[in-house]
Protein backbone atom coordinates (compact mmCIF):
# COMPACT_ATOMS: atom_id res chain seq x y z
CA UNK A 1 0.00 0.00 0.00
CA UNK A 2 1.63 2.94 -1.24
CA UNK A 3 1.85 6.41 1.23
CA UNK A 4 -0.12 9.20 -0.02
CA UNK A 5 2.88 12.08 -0.54
CA UNK A 6 2.27 15.02 1.58
CA UNK A 7 0.79 17.03 -1.07
CA UNK A 8 -2.04 14.35 -1.50
CA UNK A 9 -2.50 14.13 1.83
CA UNK A 10 -2.91 17.92 2.62
CA UNK A 11 -5.58 18.41 -0.07
CA UNK A 12 -7.32 15.14 1.05
CA UNK A 13 -7.77 16.92 4.67
CA UNK A 14 -8.44 20.31 2.91
CA UNK A 15 -11.25 18.97 1.08
CA UNK A 16 -12.59 17.28 3.69
CA UNK A 17 -12.40 20.07 5.87
CA UNK A 18 -14.39 22.37 3.57
CA UNK A 19 -16.78 19.58 3.04
CA UNK A 20 -17.67 19.01 6.58
CA UNK A 21 -18.02 22.65 7.30
CA UNK A 22 -20.67 23.26 4.63
CA UNK A 23 -22.41 20.13 5.65
CA UNK A 24 -22.51 21.55 9.46
CA UNK A 25 -23.20 25.37 7.50
CA UNK A 26 -26.24 23.22 5.63
CA UNK A 27 -27.60 21.11 9.02
CA UNK A 28 -27.10 24.73 10.82
CA UNK A 29 -29.10 26.34 7.98
CA UNK A 30 -31.87 23.21 8.14
CA UNK A 31 -32.26 23.28 11.59
CA UNK A 32 -32.55 27.14 12.36
CA UNK A 33 -35.36 27.61 9.19
CA UNK A 34 -37.11 24.53 11.16
CA UNK A 35 -37.03 26.02 14.52
CA UNK A 36 -37.71 29.73 13.33
CA UNK A 37 -36.17 31.47 16.35
CA UNK A 38 -38.15 34.19 16.32
CA UNK A 39 -41.70 32.44 15.03
CA UNK A 40 -41.51 34.57 11.95
CA UNK A 41 -44.00 31.61 10.48
CA UNK A 42 -41.43 30.70 7.64
CA UNK A 43 -42.26 27.28 9.47
CA UNK A 44 -44.80 26.33 11.42
CA UNK A 45 -43.43 22.91 12.83
CA UNK A 46 -42.98 24.28 16.45
CA UNK A 47 -45.00 27.33 16.55
CA UNK A 48 -46.74 27.25 19.54
CA UNK A 49 -49.46 30.40 19.22
CA UNK A 50 -47.17 32.23 22.23
CA UNK A 51 -44.72 34.68 22.30
CA UNK A 52 -41.90 33.79 24.19
CA UNK A 53 -39.71 36.65 26.36
CA UNK A 54 -37.67 38.73 24.09
CA UNK A 55 -37.22 42.37 22.73
CA UNK A 56 -39.47 43.74 20.66
CA UNK A 57 -37.56 44.21 17.66
CA UNK A 58 -37.75 40.22 17.10
CA UNK A 59 -40.62 39.72 19.26
CA UNK A 60 -42.90 41.75 16.58
CA UNK A 61 -42.42 39.36 13.87
CA UNK A 62 -44.81 36.78 15.47
CA UNK A 63 -46.77 39.43 16.75
CA UNK A 64 -47.02 41.54 13.87
CA UNK A 65 -48.70 37.76 11.60
CA UNK A 66 -51.19 36.78 14.88
CA UNK A 67 -54.70 36.73 13.17
CA UNK A 68 -56.52 38.19 16.44
CA UNK A 69 -54.65 41.31 16.28
CA UNK A 70 -56.98 43.28 13.55
CA UNK A 71 -55.40 46.58 14.69
CA UNK A 72 -51.81 47.83 15.16
CA UNK A 73 -50.08 50.58 16.63
CA UNK A 74 -46.66 51.33 14.73
CA UNK A 75 -43.54 53.86 15.89
CA UNK A 76 -41.17 53.94 18.84
CA UNK A 77 -41.22 54.83 22.73
CA UNK A 78 -42.83 58.13 21.14
CA UNK A 79 -45.99 56.10 20.95
CA UNK A 80 -45.27 52.99 23.13
CA UNK A 81 -47.58 53.66 26.49
CA UNK A 82 -50.75 54.14 24.45
CA UNK A 83 -52.10 50.68 25.60
CA UNK A 84 -53.75 48.30 23.30
CA UNK A 85 -55.87 46.94 25.78
CA UNK A 86 -57.52 50.55 26.43
CA UNK A 87 -57.93 51.40 22.11
CA UNK A 88 -59.25 47.83 21.74
CA UNK A 89 -62.23 48.46 24.43
CA UNK A 90 -62.73 51.44 23.23
CA UNK A 91 -62.89 50.53 19.58
CA UNK A 92 -63.96 46.95 19.72
CA UNK A 93 -60.91 46.19 17.75
CA UNK A 94 -58.49 43.98 19.07
CA UNK A 95 -55.62 46.20 18.64
CA UNK A 96 -51.59 45.20 18.97
CA UNK A 97 -48.29 47.57 20.18
CA UNK A 98 -45.84 46.98 17.53
CA UNK A 99 -43.70 50.26 18.35
CA UNK A 100 -39.94 49.15 18.89
CA UNK A 101 -38.00 51.94 20.83
CA UNK A 102 -35.13 53.93 18.80
CA UNK A 103 -36.72 53.40 15.63
CA UNK A 104 -37.69 56.08 12.74
CA UNK A 105 -39.55 56.07 10.00
CA UNK A 106 -37.11 53.23 7.76
CA UNK A 107 -37.68 50.84 10.34
CA UNK A 108 -41.04 51.38 10.96
CA UNK A 109 -42.20 51.34 7.47
CA UNK A 110 -40.98 47.90 7.17
CA UNK A 111 -42.94 46.81 10.25
CA UNK A 112 -46.25 48.25 8.82
CA UNK A 113 -45.39 46.26 5.41
CA UNK A 114 -44.84 43.00 7.84
CA UNK A 115 -48.02 43.77 9.12
CA UNK A 116 -50.17 44.24 5.81
CA UNK A 117 -48.55 41.20 4.28
CA UNK A 118 -50.29 39.07 7.09
CA UNK A 119 -53.26 41.90 7.44
CA UNK A 120 -54.42 42.57 3.97
CA UNK A 121 -57.41 43.90 5.38
CA UNK A 122 -56.82 45.65 9.02
CA UNK A 123 -59.77 47.38 10.77
CA UNK A 124 -57.19 50.16 11.94
CA UNK A 125 -53.69 51.18 12.08
CA UNK A 126 -52.00 53.60 13.98
CA UNK A 127 -48.76 55.26 13.22
CA UNK A 128 -46.77 57.98 15.17
CA UNK A 129 -44.45 59.92 13.46
CA UNK A 130 -41.93 62.07 15.00
CA UNK A 131 -38.43 64.44 14.77
CA UNK A 132 -37.05 61.12 13.10
CA UNK A 133 -39.08 61.64 10.28
CA UNK A 134 -38.24 64.53 8.61
CA UNK A 135 -34.93 63.30 7.31
CA UNK A 136 -34.32 64.21 4.05
CA UNK A 137 -32.22 61.01 3.40
CA UNK A 138 -34.25 58.86 1.32
CA UNK A 139 -32.13 55.77 3.03
CA UNK A 140 -34.42 56.58 5.88
CA UNK A 141 -31.10 54.78 7.47
CA UNK A 142 -31.36 53.45 10.94
CA UNK A 143 -30.07 55.16 14.59
CA UNK A 144 -29.74 51.86 16.06
CA UNK A 145 -29.05 47.86 14.85
CA UNK A 146 -32.69 46.75 13.54
CA UNK A 147 -32.93 43.16 12.26
CA UNK A 148 -34.19 43.76 8.66
CA UNK A 149 -33.44 40.15 7.66
CA UNK A 150 -36.29 39.13 9.70
CA UNK A 151 -38.59 40.72 8.14
CA UNK A 152 -37.32 40.26 4.14
CA UNK A 153 -39.75 38.93 1.53
CA UNK A 154 -36.53 37.45 0.14
CA UNK A 155 -35.90 34.18 1.63
CA UNK A 156 -32.22 33.69 0.86
CA UNK A 157 -32.18 37.24 2.74
CA UNK A 158 -33.89 35.77 5.39
CA UNK A 159 -31.77 32.89 5.14
CA UNK A 160 -28.22 35.10 5.95
CA UNK A 161 -29.86 36.70 8.77
CA UNK A 162 -30.12 33.41 10.30
CA UNK A 163 -25.91 33.04 10.25
CA UNK A 164 -25.44 34.98 12.58
CA UNK A 165 -23.79 34.22 16.14
CA UNK A 166 -26.85 36.06 18.47
CA UNK A 167 -29.19 34.33 16.28
CA UNK A 168 -27.59 31.06 16.60
CA UNK A 169 -27.81 31.45 19.86
CA UNK A 170 -31.41 32.21 19.65
CA UNK A 171 -32.37 28.93 18.13
CA UNK A 172 -30.95 27.19 20.88
CA UNK A 173 -32.68 28.95 23.13
CA UNK A 174 -36.02 28.64 21.63
CA UNK A 175 -35.15 24.83 21.82
CA UNK A 176 -35.19 25.03 25.52
CA UNK A 177 -37.88 27.10 25.90
CA UNK A 178 -39.84 24.33 23.39
CA UNK A 179 -38.64 21.73 25.62
CA UNK A 180 -40.02 23.48 29.05
CA UNK A 181 -43.25 21.77 30.43
CA UNK A 182 -44.09 25.52 31.85
CA UNK A 183 -43.36 27.89 29.36
CA UNK A 184 -42.55 31.70 30.43
CA UNK A 185 -44.73 33.72 28.42
CA UNK A 186 -44.51 37.30 26.91
CA UNK A 187 -47.99 39.65 26.47
CA UNK A 188 -49.10 38.71 23.02
CA UNK A 189 -50.46 42.33 22.54
CA UNK A 190 -46.98 43.80 22.82
CA UNK A 191 -47.98 46.05 25.76
CA UNK A 192 -44.68 47.25 27.77
CA UNK A 193 -45.16 49.85 30.21
CA UNK A 194 -41.66 51.67 30.33
CA UNK A 195 -43.10 54.07 32.95
CA UNK A 196 -41.87 51.66 35.97
CA UNK A 197 -38.53 51.15 34.27
CA UNK A 198 -38.27 55.13 33.96
CA UNK A 199 -38.87 55.19 37.34
CA UNK A 200 -36.47 52.74 38.94
CA UNK A 201 -34.00 54.76 37.11
CA UNK A 202 -34.44 58.31 38.70
CA UNK A 203 -36.20 59.77 36.00
CA UNK A 204 -39.51 60.41 38.03
CA UNK A 205 -37.38 63.38 40.01
CA UNK A 206 -34.51 63.66 42.89
CA UNK A 207 -31.54 64.71 40.96
CA UNK A 208 -32.85 64.26 37.75
CA UNK A 209 -32.74 67.54 35.54
CA UNK A 210 -36.49 68.57 34.83
CA UNK A 211 -37.61 68.40 31.14
CA UNK A 212 -37.78 71.81 31.21
CA UNK A 213 -34.14 72.71 32.00
CA UNK A 214 -33.21 70.91 28.66
CA UNK A 215 -31.00 72.32 26.50
CA UNK A 216 -32.24 75.45 24.59
CA UNK A 217 -33.73 74.37 20.83
CA UNK A 218 -31.68 76.32 17.94
CA UNK A 219 -33.77 78.77 15.66
CA UNK A 220 -32.10 77.57 12.64
CA UNK A 221 -33.26 74.26 11.27
CA UNK A 222 -31.09 71.21 11.56
CA UNK A 223 -29.52 70.93 7.68
CA UNK A 224 -30.80 67.48 7.29
CA UNK A 225 -34.53 68.25 8.25
CA UNK A 226 -35.47 71.44 5.74
CA UNK A 227 -35.28 69.89 2.43
CA UNK A 228 -38.08 67.68 1.07
CA UNK A 229 -39.24 64.47 3.15
CA UNK A 230 -38.82 61.19 1.40
CA UNK A 231 -40.50 59.17 4.67
CA UNK A 232 -43.64 60.88 3.88
CA UNK A 233 -43.27 59.74 -0.21
CA UNK A 234 -42.69 56.22 1.07
CA UNK A 235 -45.83 56.38 3.71
CA UNK A 236 -48.09 57.33 0.68
CA UNK A 237 -46.76 54.32 -1.08
CA UNK A 238 -47.15 52.18 1.99
CA UNK A 239 -50.68 53.71 2.28
CA UNK A 240 -51.82 52.68 -1.45
CA UNK A 241 -51.88 49.20 -0.28
CA UNK A 242 -54.11 49.81 2.48
CA UNK A 243 -58.13 49.18 1.76
CA UNK A 244 -60.23 52.14 1.44
CA UNK A 245 -62.46 51.37 4.42
CA UNK A 246 -59.52 51.02 7.17
CA UNK A 247 -59.61 53.66 9.29
CA UNK A 248 -55.89 55.20 9.53
CA UNK A 249 -55.09 57.62 12.51
CA UNK A 250 -51.28 58.81 12.33
CA UNK A 251 -50.26 60.76 15.57
CA UNK A 252 -47.72 63.79 16.19
CA UNK A 253 -46.85 62.80 19.60
CA UNK A 254 -46.58 65.10 22.54
CA UNK A 255 -43.08 66.24 23.24
CA UNK A 256 -42.36 68.78 25.92
CA UNK A 257 -43.06 72.31 25.72
CA UNK A 258 -39.07 73.83 26.14
CA UNK A 259 -38.26 70.77 22.81
CA UNK A 260 -40.62 72.65 20.61
CA UNK A 261 -38.89 75.73 17.83
CA UNK A 262 -39.89 79.30 19.12
CA UNK A 263 -42.45 80.58 16.92
CA UNK A 264 -41.70 82.35 14.07
CA UNK A 265 -38.34 80.95 13.67
CA UNK A 266 -36.86 78.98 10.40
CA UNK A 267 -36.64 75.71 12.49
CA UNK A 268 -40.74 76.35 13.62
CA UNK A 269 -41.17 76.75 9.80
CA UNK A 270 -39.10 73.37 8.66
CA UNK A 271 -40.90 71.60 11.30
CA UNK A 272 -44.47 72.66 9.74
CA UNK A 273 -43.39 71.81 6.27
CA UNK A 274 -42.29 68.19 8.05
CA UNK A 275 -45.81 68.00 9.33
CA UNK A 276 -47.34 69.41 6.32
CA UNK A 277 -45.67 66.70 4.09
CA UNK A 278 -46.57 63.92 6.10
CA UNK A 279 -50.48 64.92 6.43
CA UNK A 280 -50.59 65.23 3.05
CA UNK A 281 -49.74 61.55 2.70
CA UNK A 282 -52.44 60.68 5.17
CA UNK A 283 -54.75 62.95 3.07
CA UNK A 284 -54.34 60.12 0.26
CA UNK A 285 -56.25 57.57 1.98
CA UNK A 286 -59.71 57.81 1.90
CA UNK A 287 -60.09 57.42 5.84
CA UNK A 288 -57.23 58.96 7.05
CA UNK A 289 -56.83 61.38 9.50
CA UNK A 290 -53.90 63.56 11.78
CA UNK A 291 -53.62 64.24 15.62
CA UNK A 292 -51.18 66.85 15.58
CA UNK A 293 -50.61 66.76 19.54
CA UNK A 294 -46.63 67.88 19.07
CA UNK A 295 -47.62 71.33 19.93
CA UNK A 296 -47.92 73.54 23.13
CA UNK A 297 -50.49 73.12 25.42
CA UNK A 298 -50.89 73.76 28.77
CA UNK A 299 -49.82 70.17 29.75
CA UNK A 300 -47.05 70.00 27.55
CA UNK A 301 -45.54 72.68 30.30
CA UNK A 302 -46.15 70.59 33.12
CA UNK A 303 -42.48 68.48 33.79
CA UNK A 304 -44.16 66.29 36.14
CA UNK A 305 -46.04 64.45 33.02
CA UNK A 306 -42.54 64.25 31.30
CA UNK A 307 -39.70 61.78 32.08
CA UNK A 308 -37.75 63.94 29.28
CA UNK A 309 -38.05 66.30 26.68
CA UNK A 310 -39.92 63.67 24.77
CA UNK A 311 -41.09 60.63 26.66
CA UNK A 312 -44.54 61.35 28.61
CA UNK A 313 -46.16 60.03 31.61
CA UNK A 314 -49.33 58.05 32.26
CA UNK A 315 -51.54 60.64 32.48
CA UNK A 316 -50.74 62.26 29.00
CA UNK A 317 -50.69 58.38 27.49
CA UNK A 318 -54.47 58.00 28.38
CA UNK A 319 -55.45 61.76 26.73
CA UNK A 320 -53.87 60.84 23.80
CA UNK A 321 -55.20 56.88 24.00
CA UNK A 322 -58.34 58.50 24.13
CA UNK A 323 -58.13 60.84 21.42
CA UNK A 324 -56.80 58.05 18.87
CA UNK A 325 -59.60 56.48 19.95
CA UNK A 326 -62.03 58.25 19.01
CA UNK A 327 -60.47 59.70 15.85
CA UNK A 328 -60.98 55.97 14.68
CA UNK A 329 -64.38 55.89 15.96
CA UNK A 330 -65.48 58.69 14.09
CA UNK A 331 -63.75 57.40 10.72
CA UNK A 332 -65.63 54.04 10.97
CA UNK A 333 -68.43 55.19 11.99
CA UNK A 334 -70.31 54.71 15.78
CA UNK A 335 -72.36 51.87 14.33
CA UNK A 336 -69.12 50.02 13.78
CA UNK A 337 -67.95 49.76 17.06
CA UNK A 338 -68.28 45.93 18.05
CA UNK A 339 -69.65 44.67 15.60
Amino acid sequence: MRTPSPDTAWHDFARTAVLTAIGLLYGYLALAIAIDPYDSGRSTLFSVGGVRPQGPRTALAVRGRDPVFTGAVIGNSHIQLVEPASLSAATGIPFVQLSVPATGPGEQLLVLDWYLRHHPKPAALVMAADDFWCTDDPALPPGKPFPFWLLERDPVAYAFGLLRFNVAQEVVGRIGWLLRRKRPMARADGWWDYEPDYLKLGFGGGDRRAPSAGPPVPDIPDPHKAGRFPAAARLTAMLARVPPATPVVLVFPPIHASALPRPGTARAAAEQACKAAIAAAVATHPLGSVLDERRDTPETHEDAQFFDQSHYRHPIARALTDAVAAAIVRLRGPSAIHD
